[in-house]
C-alpha cells in the first residue's frame, strides 16, 4: 500500500516538471496613479510569468469608451509619440504630462508559446492641474442692511477647484456660527461654486476680500478688492424727492402763466386777428369776367 502511494507521488511530481502550466500573467504597482501637469508619470506593466521568449506588447489609450493605440509595434504613436518609452519589459514612461493624458491605459501582452496567450491590465491615469487666478467680483460699496453677493470663478483647474474667501487676510468660514468673528453675519458661502452672499450687509463687514481657487496640485488668488459699507439717509432721500417735487412744481406753475399771458400764442391765432383794409373813398371795385380780376368804377359825389 506504501509503495502504491509513493508511485503516485512521483507520477504527480514528475507530470509537474515536465509539462508546467504556461500563462503569461501581468501585474502592476499602482492602478490609479496621478501626477501633476508637465511631470513625468510612470505607468507600471509587470510580466509575472511567460514562457514566451519575445511576447507581442502593446499600449492602447481610451477616452469616452474609443481605444488608440499609443505603443503598437515596438513604437509608440499618437500624441504621446514624443513624450513617452517603454521601460523593459512592458512599462510605459511618459514625460512632460499634459491633461488630455487623462484616460484609462491598457496594458496588453501576447505570448503564442504559453498555454493562456494573452493577458492584460487596465490603469487609470490622472494629470493634475493647478488652478489660474480667479476672476473676482466685489461691489465697491453696498449700503447697511441691503444684500450683497462676491463672485469667485476658475475653469483651467483639475481636478475642479474648491473656493475659499477671505476679508483683511482672515479666512471667512463656511459657517459663521463656528467663529467668533463672525457670529453676527449674515452670509453664505459655497466652496464648489466659489459665491459667498450676504444677506443683510453690517458695517463689520467692509474690508478688503480676495478668493483662493485650490486643488489637489496647487492655489491661486485674485488680489484683493476693497468693499465700503456705507448708511442708507432715509431724511436726506426724503428732502431731495421734496426738493424735486417743489422744482416741477415750480416749473408748472410758470409755464400755465405764460399761457395764459400769451406768451405761446401761435401763428394760426395772430392771423385770425388780421383786420381787411377799408376801401378808399370814391372807388368801388366790381369784379368783371372780361376785364380780369378787377375794374375801377369811378363814383363822385358832388
Amino acid at each position: 500500500m506504501a509503495i502504491r502511494s509513493l508511485i503516485c507521488v512521483l507520477i504527480l511530481f514528475s507530470t509537474h516538471c515536465c509539462f508546467p502550466t504556461l500563462a503569461v500573467e501581468l501585474k502592476t504597482n499602482d492602478r490609479a496613479p496621478w501626477t501633476n501637469e508637465f511631470e513625468s508619470i510612470e505607468l507600471s506593466c509587470l510580466i509575472e510569468s511567460i514562457s514566451t521568449t519575445n511576447p507581442r506588447i502593446e499600449w492602447k489609450k481610451i477616452q469616452n469608451g474609443e481605444p488608440s493605440y499609443v505603443f503598437f509595434d515596438k513604437k509608440v504613436s499618437g500624441d504621446l509619440q514624443n513624450r513617452a518609452r517603454i521601460r523593459e519589459p512592458a512599462t510605459l514612461l511618459i514625460t512632460n504630462a499634459t491633461r488630455s493624458d487623462t484616460a484609462d491605459y491598457r496594458c496588453e501582452v501576447t505570448a503564442p508559446n504559453d498555454q493562456k496567450t494573452v493577458d492584460e491590465i487596465i490603469i487609470s491615469l490622472v494629470v493634475r492641474v493647478k488652478p489660474v487666478v480667479p476672476k473676482c467680483s466685489v461691489p465697491n460699496s453696498v449700503p447697511v442692511g441691503k444684500s450683497a453677493e462676491l463672485r469667485c470663478v476658475e475653469d483651467e483647474g483639475f481636478p475642479k477647484s474648491q473656493y475659499q474667501w477671505f476679508v483683511n487676510k482672515e479666512e471667512i468660514p463656511d459657517d459663521p456660527k463656528t467663529s467668533v468673528r463672525f457670529l453676527n453675519s449674515s452670509y453664505m458661502l459655497n466652496g464648489e461654486t466659489g459665491t459667498l452672499k450676504f444677506t443683510v450687509v453690517r458695517k463689520e463687514d467692509a474690508g478688503e476680500y480676495y478668493c483662493r481657487a485650490k486643488n489637489d496640485a496647487g492655489h491661486a488668488e485674485c488680489g484683493p478688492q476693497r468693499m465700503e459699507v456705507y448708511d442708507l439717509n432715509v431724511a436726506g432721500i426724503v428732502m431731495g424727492v421734496l426738493v424735486v417735487v417743489v422744482v416741477l412744481l415750480c416749473i408748472t406753475l410758470g409755464i400755465c402763466c405764460a399761457y395764459k399771458r400769451g406768451y405761446f400764442a401761435n401763428q394760426k391765432e395772430a392771423g385770425n386777428n388780421y383786420k381787411v383794409p377799408a376801401k378808399g373813398d370814391g372807388v368801388d371795385y366790381v369784379r368783371t369776367e372780361d376785364e380780369g380780376d378787377f375794374r375801377h368804377k369811378s363814383s363822385f359825389v358832388i
